[in-house]
């Protein structure tokens, strides 16, 4: 059954992922851009909610929940870094004085790309999902992003000049500062937090209630996953 109301959050969702990427191409460089994590996650977000929607509002069966636990893993990864790693003063990673100096619609960009997605994503996951569809094996296949994330950024900084300014696109993975040793130590960190993450969503998949409703289900419980 069509489920107009989830299909227009979704799609909402996924409109500001788009307009949040579309905003950086045009105010920089589209090959930078498209080489942070932040944008890989919220172009995931765009294609998997956009699909969504458009499942919800003709009807269709739900997308698998491997994808679209994925998408809440990786786009929960960018909000949380952002805040409480980057945008934090007390964290030895900040760039707090980079992120003061946005504004217009780079500020506007930055606010939907790390704040609205994040939290968008999640709430629809919350909300309008029904739950008991994520298994503990899903943790260990969407470690698959970031690590393949983290193998691009590695090979891309290495083929980059010593001086070009986005040759590392984050502090905690610059070898320039920490050296390969310090940036794998990094990363197994970030690793570990990562995984725990997962497992959480998957604990929490299992325990929080079922969407209010059997009328306003927007699929069957053993179905899973976003329309």
């Amino acid at each position: 059954m069509p489920n107009r109301f989830t299909a227009v959050v979704r799609g909402l969702i996924a409109l500001a992922a788009a307009t949040g990427i579309v905003i950086e191409c045009v105010q920089g460089n589209p090959l930078v851009v498209f080489s942070f994590f932040t944008i890989w996650s919220n172009t995931a977000v765009a294609v998997v909610l956009g699909l969504g929607a458009a499942r919800a509002w003709t009807g269709r069966p739900p997308l698998p929940a491997v994808w679209t636990g994925g998408v809440l893993l990786c786009i929960s990864i960018v909000g949380l870094v952002f805040h409480l790693v980057l945008d934090n003063p007390s964290s030895s990673f900040n760039q707090v004085a980079d992120i003061a100096r946005l504004t217009g619609a780079r500020a506007v960009a930055n606010q939907l790309l790390h704040t609205v997605t994040p939290l968008g994503v999640a709430l629809d996951w919350l909300l309008l999902t029904p739950p008991g569809a994520l298994r503990p094996r899903h943790a260990v296949l969407w470690l698959a992003a970031p690590g393949g994330y983290l193998a691009f950024a590695l090979v891309r900084g290495a083929l980059l000049p010593d001086d070009a300014r986005t040759r590392y696109t984050y502090p905690f993975i610059d070898v320039t500062a920490h050296g390969y040793a310090g940036v794998l130590v990094n990363a197994l960190v970030l690793g570990l937090a990562f995984s725990a993450l997962g497992l959480l969503l998957v604990a929490a998949d299992r325990f929080r209630p079922a969407v209010a409703g059997r009328r306003n289900r927007i699929s069957s419980l053993g179905a899973g996953g976003l329309k």
